[in-house]
């Protein structure tokens, strides 16, 4: 095998590819890159749940294919000067030859057939979304996905697919984020629904790094995200999904509206006494035109207040801050609404103007006696 590639191309690949390889494993092969030289270069990391495939420009003078070690490869090439790099391997062996300005490097590889093949994915359903879309709707809802492996389905974010627009939802039991937008381009089922792994969704955002569209594919057993010269492959989440729409309460008899910059300050300056060893809630009183926020640990007390348009009618709740924050952080909108029906029943966040295209609910905490 022989080829050569610009440094930048090839680094950014090894970079995107090396998320998906197993940091330890049985099989060598495992924990390297697979470099795939024919038509064109291709780089495949894969842990046997997530694989990611690129696509490289190079200049092919001998097709071959090869395993090296992901994180000895992606150091030699990060660290190589800015030119052409040369690679080439002697035939039947694995001995890489890797060139580039005045640095050389001779390595051993391993032999491409113990690497696993990449899993097929049958075209069942597909839909086009906008890379920038797709990106920010996995940022605002990935952190609701649930760490708890009692309940598999939910360590992933459900993606629901009815008439032209994409839902995604994560639920953990202590709180619900969903997101709704358009998407531009379905092919297949008129409405269809999967679940995908929230460690997969993590490098599905990073992967959505430009500005043109990503393609999403349903299978059997399986999804792919295809974005440029990008492939990313992972199992589907099998089981019952929380029945979403019955859980969001909707006829709330308290409505607010708040600054979501103002109220995340506040809630800030007064969780700066709260710590992994310190814990506790915070105390939310909401008044007419003003949530007052406070909390007790064994270093101290915080109390902060912050201005809301309506009258809460002094309902009183606790929250853990963590959670209340995370939501907040990640609505985008400037303003808005929060809907409560009592302190145990949970708060429904939504967009104050314009449409709903976004939904937190953060469950409460029950507070002991003043």
């Amino acid at each position: 095998m022989k080829f050569s590639c610009e440094k930048a191309l090839l680094s950014s690949a090894v970079s995107v590819t090396s998320r998906a390889v197993a940091a330890k494993s049985s099989i060598p092969a495992m924990e390297g890159i697979l470099i795939e030289a024919g038509k064109t270069l291709r780089l495949t990391g894969y842990n046997l749940e997530t694989g990611i495939q690129a696509t490289v420009p190079a200049e092919i003078t001998e097709g071959g294919s090869l395993v090296l070690s992901a994180r000895l490869f992606g150091e030699i090439v990060r660290k190589m000067p800015d030119d052409v790099v040369v690679f080439t391997t002697e035939k039947e062996k694995y001995t890489v030859n890797i060139r580039c300005g005045l640095s050389e490097f001779n390595i051993l590889g391993t032999d491409p057939e113990e690497f696993p093949e990449l899993p097929n994915v049958d075209q069942q359903n597909t839909l086009t979304i906008g890379q920038p879309v797709l990106r920010s709707m996995i940022s605002q809802t990935l952190f609701a996905v649930s760490d708890n492996e009692s309940r598999p389905i939910h360590t992933g974010s459900l993606f629901e697919v009815e008439g032209d627009g994409l839902t995604v939802v994560s639920v953990d039991g202590y709180r619900l984020a969903l997101r709704h937008e358009a998407v531009e381009e379905k092919k297949g089922a008129d409405a269809f629904s999967f679940v995908v792994p929230g460690s997969a969704l993590g490098e599905v955002e990073k992967i959505c790094s430009g500005e043109g569209t990503v393609t999403v594919t349903q299978g059997a057993r399986h999804i792919m995200f295809q974005t440029g010269d990008t492939v990313l492959v992972c199992r589907r989440l099998e089981g019952d999904f929380l029945a979403y729409r019955n859980a969001i309460p909707r006829n709330n008899s308290i409505k607010v509206e708040v600054e979501t910059r103002a109220l995340l300050s506040s809630i800030d300056r007064v969780s700066l006494i709260i710590s992994e060893k310190l814990k506790s809630p915070l105390r939310c009183i909401f008044g007419d035109g003003m949530v007052d926020i406070t909390t007790k640990t064994a270093i101290g007390d915080a109390a902060d207040q912050c201005l809301i348009t309506g009258d809460g009618g002094g309902l009183e709740i606790g929250f853990n801050n963590r959670y209340l924050m995370d939501a907040l952080k990640a609505a985008p909108a400037d303003k808005l609404c929060m809907e409560f029906t009592s302190g145990v029943a949970p708060c429904v966040i939504l967009p104050a103007e314009g449409e709903e295209n976004f939904v937190y609910m953060v469950l409460p905490v029950r507070l002991k006696a003043n």
